[in-house]
Formats: C-alpha cells, structure tokens, sequence
C-alpha cells in the first residue's frame, strides 16, 4: 500500500497583544521547531492554507498570523497603521505564544514586518524564506516606484490608492504576470475583498499604503543584518509579479551568498497560488536541512 501524506490539522486562535486581539492559525507539533508566515496584502493568514497543508509531513509547527487590519485580527480604535506598528505587534505576538527561536518565510507585507523583527531580536531567526518580498531597490519595479512616491496630500491619490482595495484592483493583483490564470482560484481576491469592506478596513489599508515609502529607508539595515546573521536563506519568486521584479530575488545573492534563490516563469505576485507544487519541496528540503 502507498505511504500517504500526513494532512495536519489546522488550529485556529486568537491572543491578546497591546490589546490588539490577533487572529493565527498553526499546525504541528507544539514542541516542534517553529517557521513563522508573515502574509503580504491585500490578503491575511490564509493564503498559507494550501502551504500548510503541504508541508503537513515535516516536523515543523507552522504558525501564521493576522496583522492589524487584515483578516480576523481586531485592533482598537486609534490603532495607528504603521509598518513600525505592525512589526511591533508581531514581536509582542512572539513574545506572548513564547516564541524565543523561528524559521520565517516573507511575502510581500511580509518582508517590512518581518525583517524589522529580524533586525531588533537577530538571536531569534535561524533561518529565511523570501516569496516575492523585497529588500532591495533594484527589485522595485516602475509601478511600484510610482506607487511609494505618493504623497496623500495630492490630490486624486487617495482614490487611485483605495482602487487596489476593489474586486477589480485585488483581482488584478492575483492575475498580472500569470501564464495559467486557470491555475488561480478566486476564493483567494473574493476573501481579500470581504476583509478589506469591513467597517474601518479601508482607512487602515490607505495609511499603509502612503507609510510604504518608510521601508526603504531599512533597507540598509536589513542587508546588513543578512551580511551579518549567514543564515539559511531561501528565495523563491513570481517572475511576472508588477510590483517586485526579479531583480529583487537575485539581489539577496550580495549580502547572503548561500541564499538558494529560484525564479518561477509564469507566476506572478502570489506564487503560491500558483507554483505550490513547485514551491512546497524547496521548502521542506530547506527546513530539513536548517540548523
């Protein structure tokens, strides 16, 4: 009889943070080594859901939270959208699930927050996946550029802004720089666009949106840490993504030189959606092989 794959069973939790109730999701053992999956936007943790279900064999506890303003996470009122606040909750989440060593694997969003985290608590990460998450300005692509250079007080980029939080804009996301479209499932920009017409939802996307501009200004720090830190890294990338090009990817190369980076032709932002077979035995045989 053929051996089959474990299929784990996914946990889903809340916990308390500065009074931000976070929402997360995990699987595996719970004394297991920890890799930490830090979404991008417009979506949240669940995105990972076909990831985690895959990686259902290794002995990793896979844990994924929401950010403030993104899937079921509830902030209170006066929270302020920030990168620096996202990141800030992120670390006090680790703190609280006691998470004091992690794997983590960065997309999109996910790259600020999580290599800020890296930055303050280094001793932490024992090693780095990158999904189309970028640190380097070479890897922005000219819409991406635009994109940061807005300023809120101009007129008519508030609106041009709040146009990637409609069906139309988030669909767009999903389906740019994808071969297969046939590949995506819509259940992935339906569910963004339920949690970004929640009531205040909007208004917390727009402030981080015109907070982007705020992440180049790490990017030396970030680079520096990789320089210092020679952990695993492994970098896997959309090539058809219009926001991050792959540039990006092969620029880690310079400051992580062990880094095993792999372009995927005909994926686009979220390639997870759609290279997962492709993607989910790079990342197995890397956690396999991590310290």
């Amino acid at each position: 009889m053929t051996a089959r794959r474990t299929i784990p069973t996914i946990r889903h939790r809340t916990v308390d943070v500065a009074g931000v109730r976070v929402a997360y999701r995990e699987s595996g053992p719970a004394d297991g080594p920890v890799l930490l999956l830090l979404h991008g936007f417009p979506t949240a943790s669940h995105q990972f859901a076909r990831l985690m279900d895959a990686l259902g064999d290794t002995p990793y506890r896979l844990i994924a939270p929401d950010y403030p303003g993104f899937g079921h996470t509830e902030a209170p009122a006066g929270f302020t959208y920030a990168f620096d606040r996202l990141a800030d909750i992120v670390e006090g989440f680790t703190d609280a699930l006691g998470l004091d060593r992690f794997a983590l694997y960065v997309f999109d969003f996910g790259a600020p927050v999580g290599l800020r985290l890296a930055t303050r608590r280094p001793e932490r990460v024992t090693g780095l996946i990158v999904q189309n998450g970028n640190a380097y300005e070479e890897g922005l692509s000219d819409a991406a550029r635009e994109f940061a250079g807005l300023r809120r007080e101009v007129p008519g980029n508030e609106e041009r802004v709040r146009g990637l939080f409609t069906l139309e804009g988030t669909r767009f996301q999903y389906e740019t720089g994808v071969a297969d479209t046939g590949l995506l499932s819509p259940d992935g920009w339906t569910l963004d666009v339920h949690h970004l017409g929640r009531p205040g939802r909007a208004d917390a996307q727009a402030d981080l949106a015109f907070d982007y501009a705020s992440n180049f200004t790490h990017y030396p720090a970030w680079q520096a840490w990789l320089r210092a830190a020679r952990i695993p890294v492994l970098v896997v990338w959309g090539a058809g993504d219009p926001f991050f090009t792959p540039a990006g990817a092969k620029a880690y190369l310079r400051d992580a030189p062990q880094a095993e980076v792999h372009v995927f032709e005909g994926a686009g932002h979220f390639a997870l959606e759609t290279h997962l077979p492709q993607i989910a035995p790079l990342i197995e045989e890397f956690l396999a092989e991590l310290p």
